[in-house]
């Protein structure tokens, strides 16, 4: 299995994990007040609070991930970008840039361009192919995916309970 499979992997363990933990949380007490009804809100584990939660953390969590690879997209742009001396080859697409200098793939890249979604910095070269540059690092666009996968399907399921227990007491009220 590559990296990029483990870390998409165990990024939606510990996702499970803690929606688990929150969604397990017992009930906060429900004040009843005068007349039978419900006060105070949201309340109970029925409302869908838990979920939401969840949600709200995972596509937070998305964005976050996904500012920090466009920083590196940012970064290599910048980068690519920046002329004078030991602009060429791209400095981005330059592979095992050692003490002997890049490697021959580098001296064909005539442009480069750059992807948004996914996150990607790709090296454009003389043949009409190209290559990935490997500035954004591996694990950006599987988080960013199962976060934000994982943040719909809890705001998904919210809003199911929360529909659910609506027409509960819509029925429990004739």
């Amino acid at each position: 299995m590559s990296v990029v499979v483990l870390v998409a992997l165990g990024i939606l363990v510990v996702g499970i994990v803690v929606t688990a933990v929150v969604v397990g949380r017992r009930p906060a007490p429900v004040v009843v007040m005068e007349g039978g009804s419900p006060g105070g809100g949201e309340g109970g584990a029925g409302s869908g609070r838990a979920l939401k939660r969840v949600a709200v953390g995972a596509g937070a969590g998305a964005v976050l991930v996904y500012l920090w690879g466009l920083l590196y997209v940012g970064g290599a742009v910048l980068d690519a970008e920046d002329g004078g001396a030991s602009s060429s080859p791209i400095r981005p697409c330059r592979e095992g840039d050692g003490p002997i200098g890049p490697s021959d793939r580098a001296f064909h890249v005539i442009d480069y361009s750059v992807s948004w979604l996914p996150l990607r910095f790709t090296c454009e070269t003389t043949d009409g192919g190209g290559y990935d540059s490997g500035e954004v690092p591996s694990y950006v666009n599987p988080a960013v995916a199962v976060l934000g996968l994982m943040g719909g399907g809890s705001a998904v399921a919210a809003g199911y309970r929360t529909e659910l227990r609506a027409r509960k007491e819509a029925r429990a009220r004739g």
